[in-house]
C-alpha cells in the first residue's frame, strides 16, 4: 500500500479514539478535535517515520497531549499576564468628528486620500509622503490642494445636511 492509503487507515482506525481521549483531557470537543487535527498533520508530514514505528497511535496521542499542554500553559500564562496587567482601561466611544472625517475621505479619490491622511493625520513631512508613495514632492503638494478643496466641500456639504435634519 501507498504512504497515503497507510495513513488514511490508520487515520479511520484511531481518530475517534484519540478524540474520545482528547476530550477527557481537556473536556472541551472542539480544543479536543484542533489538538487531535494537528497532531496527526504532524503524523502525516512525518508519516515515512512515523508509520514504521510499533505503535504509531501512541506517537500520535503522546503528540496531541503535549499540543493540548501546550495550549492550557499559554492559556494559563495569558491569564496571569492579564491579572498582572489588571482590567482594561475604558475605552472611549467613537469621536463623531472623526467618523464624519474618515467617511468623507473614503469618497475622495485614493491618491488624495493617500497624501491628506500621510500629511495630516500620520503628520509626515511633504518630503517623506512623497518618498513613501513614490512621486515627486510637487505632486504631493497638488494632490493635498486638491484633496483640501474636495474634503472641504464634502464636509461643507455634510454640515448643510446635518443643519437640516
Amino acid at each position: 500500500m501507498a504512504d497515503t492509503e497507510t495513513f488514511d487507515a490508520f487515520y479511520r482506525d484511531t481518530r475517534q479514539r484519540l478524540f474520545d481521549c482528547l476530550v477527557g483531557l481537556t473536556g472541551n470537543r472542539a480544543d479536543a478535535q484542533e489538538v487531535v487535527h494537528e497532531a496527526f498533520a504532524r503524523a502525516w508530514q512525518r508519516w515515512d517515520v512515523v508509520g514504521a514505528y510499533a505503535d504509531p497511535e501512541a506517537w500520535v496521542r503522546t503528540v496531541a497531549r503535549r499540543v493540548a499542554v501546550s495550549r492550557w500553559r499559554r492559556a494559563r500564562s495569558a491569564r496571569a499576564a492579564h491579572r498582572r496587567v489588571g482590567a482594561a482601561l475604558p475605552v472611549s466611544g467613537p469621536d463623531v468628528e472623526l467618523i464624519t472625517l474618515v467617511a468623507a475621505l473614503g469618497k475622495l479619490p485614493m491618491k488624495q486620500r493617500e497624501v491628506l491622511v500621510l500629511y495630516h493625520l500620520v503628520d509626515l513631512p511633504l518630503a517623506q509622503v512623497a518618498r513613501e508613495i513614490g512621486v515627486p514632492e510637487g505632486t504631493v503638494k497638488a494632490r493635498l490642494a486638491r484633496g483640501r478643496r474636495s474634503l472641504a466641500a464634502l464636509l461643507a456639504a455634510d454640515l448643510s445636511e446635518e443643519s437640516h435634519v
